[in-house]
C-alpha cells in the first residue's frame, strides 16, 4: 500500500510522460492520496474491469471522477460508466482522430471559443466572448449539434496534447484550465436565446469532463448580471463556485494578475497579438516542439492506419464494452471543476 502523501501506478495503464505530481498537496489529487484514497482508486478499477472496460482507466482519470464524487466509489463508477456510455453513443473515439471544423473562422464571428498560451501557474488559458452570439445566424453556418461535437473534440484536446504538453514545460502536472468568459455586449434579453445551448454545453462539461476547472472570469458583466448569476450558481457544485469571480469593466488588473499580459489577447487587455488573430492561432505549449508530443488518440489512429488487417477483429482498443446509465442534467458552461 502506498504511504500517505504519495501515489501508486498502476504499470498497465499509467504509462504516462508527464510529471504525475500537482503541485499543491491537495487531499485527494496526484501524489497526496492516503492510503484510503489509494485503495478507493485500485477498488474502482476494479469495477470497471469486471464490467468490461479497458479504457480510461489510468489512475489520473480515475482520480478526477472520484474527486467529483467526493470518493464515493460507487457514485463515481456510475458517473463514469455514464460517460463512457456517451462516448459510445456520439462515437467520439472515432470522431477525434478525424474530425475538421471548417467553419470555425465564419462561426468566430459571432462566438470565438478558443484555447490560447497559458497562465502565470503554466495552466491552458481557455476564452469564450459572447458578446455576439446570434443563434439564428450561427446555424446557418453550422449546426448545434456540431457545435457541441467540436466542444467535445477540443475537450480531448485539452486533456491531449495540451495538458501533458504544459505540464512538461510547468515541470508540474497540470489537470484543469484557467477560462476567460467575455459578457460585454451581452444583454439580459440574449440570455433566452442562449440558454438551451450553454446548458447543453454546460452539462457536457460537469457529466463527462469534471474536474477540468481551475480558475474562471466572468469579465464585463453587465448590469443585472447578479440576478442571473445568483440563478447560474444553482446549477453548481459549491466547489466550483469558489473558482469563479465576477468581475465588471474594471476586470484588466485582477485578471493580469493571473494571466500574464504577453499572453493575453490584446482585445482583453493583453499585448498579445498573434498573427492570424489569437482566436485561431491556437498558441501554447502543445505547439513548442520542446514540451508537445503527439497525443494518444493521434498514435491510435496511425496505428490503425498502418496497421494492415488480416483478420475481421477490430483493432485493439476499439472493442465494445458493456454501459449503462444516463448522465444526470448539471451543467458548467466551462470546464467543470
Amino acid at each position: 500500500m502506498a504511504a500517505p502523501g504519495t501515489m501508486q501506478l498502476d504499470p498497465k495503464y499509467d504509462d504516462y510522460d508527464f510529471p504525475t505530481t500537482a503541485p499543491e498537496a491537495q487531499s485527494g489529487h496526484p501524489g497526496h492520496l492516503s492510503e484510503e484514497q489509494q485503495a478507493q482508486v485500485v477498488q474502482l478499477r476494479l469495477m470497471l474491469e469486471q464490467e468490461g472496460y479497458t479504457q480510461r482507466l489510468d489512475t489520473l482519470t480515475l482520480l478526477r471522477f472520484l474527486r467529483a464524487r467526493k470518493f464515493d466509489v460507487n457514485l463515481s463508477k456510475k458517473m463514469f460508466v455514464d460517460c463512457e456510455k456517451w462516448r459510445a453513443d456520439t462515437k467520439l473515439d472515432e470522431t477525434v482522430p478525424t474530425w475538421e471544423y471548417p467553419e470555425k473562422e465564419e462561426l468566430f464571428k459571432f462566438y470565438p471559443q478558443y484555447y490560447h498560451k497559458t497562465d502565470k501557474d503554466g495552466r491552458p488559458v481557455y476564452i469564450e466572448q459572447m458578446g455576439g452570439i446570434d443563434l439564428t445566424s450561427m446555424y446557418k453556418i453550422t449546426t448545434a449539434e456540431r457545435m457541441l461535437t467540436n466542444l467535445a473534440v477540443e475537450y480531448e484536446r485539452l486533456s491531449d496534447p495540451r495538458l501533458p504538453a504544459a505540464s512538461r514545460k510547468a515541470g508540474q502536472l497540470l489537470e484543469t484550465c484557467c477560462t476567460i468568459m467575455d459578457l460585454k455586449g451581452v444583454g439580459i434579453t440574449k440570455v433566452p436565446q442562449v440558454y438551451s445551448y450553454v446548458k447543453q454545453a454546460s452539462a457536457m462539461s460537469q457529466n463527462y469532463y469534471p474536474e477540468r476547472l481551475g480558475r474562471m472570469y466572468l469579465i464585463n458583466a453587465p448590469w443585472g448580471f447578479s440576478g442571473v448569476w445568483n440563478a447560474v450558481k444553482g446549477w453548481l457544485d459549491p466547489v466550483t463556485v469558489q473558482k469563479i469571480h465576477i468581475l465588471g469593466s474594471g476586470y484588466q488588473k485582477e485578471l493580469l494578475a493571473q494571466v500574464p499580459a504577453e499572453n493575453l489577447p490584446k482585445a482583453l487587455g493583453g499585448t498579445c497579438e498573434c498573427p492570424g488573430t489569437c482566436a485561431l492561432s491556437n498558441a501554447g505549449p502543445w505547439q513548442d516542439p520542446q514540451w508537445a508530443k503527439p497525443a494518444k488518440w493521434e498514435k491510435k489512429a496511425e496505428t490503425v492506419v498502418n496497421e494492415p488487417q488480416t483478420t475481421t477483429e477490430p483493432p485493439k482498443g476499439t472493442e465494445q464494452v458493456p454501459v449503462t446509465g444516463a448522465a444526470e442534467d448539471a451543467p458548467a458552461a466551462a470546464p467543470a471543476s
